[in-house]
């Protein structure tokens, strides 16, 4: 694994040397989505435009950290692992402009590429998977705990415009986090809204850091999963490795 560490940037070119703040790039297992099980290397770069409570990676987001790395230094890093699917993740990825020519380099290295977003902000980028996960009211940091981010969370996590200009970009996936049975009620409420996300690709995933509270919530959500047609998502990578950094 190579540790690293929000830079809003400017648009750029093909050849343009400014770097991307990137947390780490290791190579694991994809333990959520339609890809999972499938073997990749994930690019995390390190800066969010929003903070949900419960962050699994806070150094990417509450505690930004890492190092600036060029384009080519990312995708020499990258090819290192001969590895065909890229994992272009966060943070949040479109908060870079360097995502869009990054994505295309490595498209035409023979690599497929997801490209996992909050679903808040669009840049024109090429993928072969774009990955969203709208957050929904679940996610927003209490008043009392940080009523700086509560605020700025809270108006800032619904762009349905965003969402259907992403889903327009080609194949995609729509993964909820679900905390309580409250939460469908509202992920209903968003699909009717954006009547245009097919069913059979929204996911939703149980909110956990551990094998036991994912369980927990597995009970019931799978079978509310069955009976609405949508897909239940496991956190494998939990499973797996545990909350480890660099899985």
């Amino acid at each position: 694994m190579l540790q690293f560490g929000n830079q809003l940037r400017h648009p750029c070119s093909t050849t343009d040397k400014r770097p991307m703040r990137i947390a780490e790039i290791f190579r694991s297992i994809q333990g959520e989505g339609f890809l999972t099980g499938a073997e990749s290397v994930f690019v995390r770069v390190s800066g969010c435009n929003l903070r949900c409570w419960f962050c699994d990676t806070p150094y990417a987001s509450w505690r930004p950290e890492g190092t600036d790395l060029s384009l080519a230094e990312i995708i020499s890093r990258v090819t290192e692992f001969d590895t065909p699917h890229v994992v272009l993740t966060g943070g949040e990825p479109m908060l870079f402009s360097e995502l869009s020519p990054l994505a295309t380099a490595l498209r035409r290295l023979g690599r497929h590429v997801t490209i996992e977003t909050a679903g808040t902000l669009y840049l024109p980028v090429e993928c072969d998977l774009m990955s969203i996960s709208p957050k929904l009211s679940n996610s927003t940091p209490t008043a009392a705990d940080n009523p700086r981010w509560h605020h700025r969370h809270e108006t800032s996590r619904h762009a349905p415009e965003v969402v259907r200009r992403l889903i327009a970009t080609g194949d995609y996936q729509i993964k909820f986090v679900v905390d309580r049975l409250s939460d469908c009620e509202e992920i209903e409420r968003y699909l009717r809204e954006l009547s245009d996300i097919r069913r059979d690709r929204v996911l939703l995933m149980p909110q956990g850091t551990t094998p036991e509270e994912l369980a927990e919530r597995a009970d019931w959500l799978a079978g509310y999963c069955d009976e609405k047609g949508l897909q239940y998502c496991p956190r494998r990578h939990i499973d797996w490795f545990g909350l480890v950094r660099g899985t």
